[in-house]
């Protein structure tokens, strides 16, 4: 393996005396140019953290916009990930490495026709075929309830694991989801712990059954109990973001290393394009993450001395391209599984003049002509009826589109909840509200930014989120943009997700004339492109920012 120093990702938690340093650096060295592996030697431990975050269902290749890849592209080459590549990139890692894990940082549902037509069954299998040793729940583990979560875990032959929240009044998962496990590897104890983002009530489907819990004493308490059982390697599988990763880091005692996701970051040492290094070194704590959609293989080499002190980490994300063989039986298995949905995801259902983009870093932040689309579709759709403002969530918007055909494949990959469309009434007031939730986390590119239409807002980001962040918002009545009157009643169009609450909307819980049954959200934009022929996307300045 070529070996990139990190010198920063020496602990500062775990200080191990300066005679003893020396003398396992100079072990360290002598592994290192006699070949063999430093594993072997009785006072120190090597292992190798593989790991994955964030997958979501992309078990055929994608393009560099992360979504499909056609065959053609991936032939040439030009096309990222894929089960049959990622098991590639995994057995040759474990060639080059003695000692070796192989972890998930969560979210492994949703994002593809596979999952919509099996839920987790493809993802237990590939997951199963890869050899995995233990994975976080993440928020979309839940979008179907705590039922499809159970299966996928019965189905699979690793520890799932969460541990920052009370299942015991949840019969699908009491006594079934653990907060933590031990598992042995090369002869040494290695703790897991999971948590996921505090946020899934917001974000996902858990129920009522469940109560989510502070992610930093849930660990803590966690590590205690590992501590005290004797182990003294413990890695965090954290399916909460970056940041909270280092807020957790920062805040408990005895973490080794943190596999993270949720918020797709990527790290590294050697790109521009990097959010920080790789590890991200926090209180003595190794923090890793690679990005999402199996377009990287995370691969962290760890050196622990006897009493579980982080000696050195080093490490780099693998690109899972095109220089990757795809394994031949992963292939063939996939074929056999995509055959009941090829049908439905190559049918052709209009054409598009222009690319619309769907990226995060651009429809979390700022109006996004994807948006625009899906929200115009929307409106279109219920006018007739009277609701005039469309709002949809960027977080629901999952994929980019090419110029040309589209297919049905295509919108269901970049709509992928099968949301149903939500007709309401509220106030100006309650209008406003709303719109101050969906700006209140720009700055983290949170799915909850609202792309609308037949209104238009401002925002300010000097601003407090919901303390007067949003300066103005104008309606579109009959042609005429009108100020918003805080106490006038509109009629409004979302999807049964936001309607209900989800990604901070509680506020439209209180709605009136509420009918969250309406067709399937994809299909709405499939009709709205049949009708649309030739649609070009478009930006307006319907969102601006001060």
């Amino acid at each position: 393996m070529k070996q990139i120093n990190n010198m920063q990702s020496l602990s500062l938690q775990k200080i191990v005396p300066i005679q003893v340093t020396i003398l396992l650096s100079c072990v360290l060295l002598l592994g290192l140019f006699s070949q063999p592996s430093i594993a072997s030697h009785d006072k120190v431990y090597e292992i190798t953290i593989l790991h994955t975050n964030d997958f979501h269902a992309r078990f055929r290749p994608i393009s560099k916009y992360d979504n499909n890849c056609s065959e053609k592209n991936n032939a040439k080459g030009k096309c990222f990930g894929g089960t049959a590549r990622l098991i590639s990139a995994i057995e040759d890692a474990r060639t080059r490495h003695s000692n070796t894990i192989l972890l998930d940082g969560g979210d492994q549902f949703q994002g593809t026709l596979f999952y919509n037509l099996y839920k987790g069954k493809v993802a237990a299998e590939m997951m199963n075929k890869l050899g995995y040793d233990g994975m976080a729940v993440g928020n979309h583990e839940f979008d179907d309830g705590p039922e499809t979560l159970r299966a996928f875990m019965d189905s699979v032959n690793f520890p799932v694991l969460m541990a920052n929240a009370n299942v015991d009044m949840e019969p699908e998962l009491k006594g079934k989801l653990d907060k933590s496990t031990t598992l042995l590897k090369n002869h040494r104890k290695i703790g897991l712990i999971g948590v996921v983002t505090e946020e899934v009530v917001d974000i996902s489907s858990p129920g009522d059954n469940i109560i989510f819990t502070d992610a930093v004493a849930a660990v803590q308490a966690e590590v205690d109990f590992l501590t005290e059982a004797g182990v003294n390697i413990i890695i965090l599988l954290s399916h909460s973001s970056y940041e909270i990763d280092k807020m957790i880091a920062a805040n408990t005692t005895g973490v080794d290393v943190i596999v993270g996701g949720h918020d797709n970051t990527y790290l590294s040492n050697v790109s521009d394009r990097a959010k920080g290094p790789y590890p991200t070194v926090v209180n003595g704590t190794q923090i890793v993450q690679a990005y999402a959609y199996g377009k990287f293989l995370g691969e962290l080499s760890v050196l622990f001395d006897e009493d579980g002190n982080v000696i050195y980490a080093t490490g780099e994300p693998i690109t899972i391209d095109g220089s990757v063989n795809e394994n031949a039986q992963i292939v063939a298995r996939l074929d056999v599984l995509e055959e009941p949905i090829n049908e439905l995801k190559e049918t052709i259902i209009g054409n598009v003049s222009s690319a619309l983009t769907g990226d995060r870093t651009v429809c979390r932040v700022q109006e996004c002509d994807m948006g625009n689309m899906i929200a115009d579709a929307m409106r279109d759709s219920v006018i007739d009826k009277g609701y005039t403002i469309a709002l949809q969530n960027s977080g629901g918007i999952r994929a980019s589109l090419d110029a040309g055909d589209v297919t049905l494949g295509e919108i269901m990959t970049i709509l992928p909840f099968q949301n149903t469309l939500s007709t309401f009434k509220v106030t100006g007031q309650q209008l406003l509200t709303a719109i101050e939730n969906g700006v209140s986390q720009v700055e983290d590119e949170k799915g909850r930014f609202p792309q609308v239409s037949g209104m238009r807002y401002t925002f300010n980001l000097a601003k407090p989120p919901n303390e007067g962040r949003v300066t103005s918002i104008e309606i579109d009545e009959d042609g005429s943009w009108n100020a918003l009157d805080l106490n006038k009643t509109y009629g409004m169009v979302s999807n049964n997700f936001i309607r209900g609450g989800g990604d901070g909307y509680k506020i439209f819980r209180s709605a009136s004339e509420i009918y969250d049954f309406g067709p399937d959200l994809a299909d709405v934009v499939v009709n709205y492109i049949k009708a649309n022929p030739g649609y070009s996307g478009y930006t307006d300045n319907r969102i601006t920012q001060e």
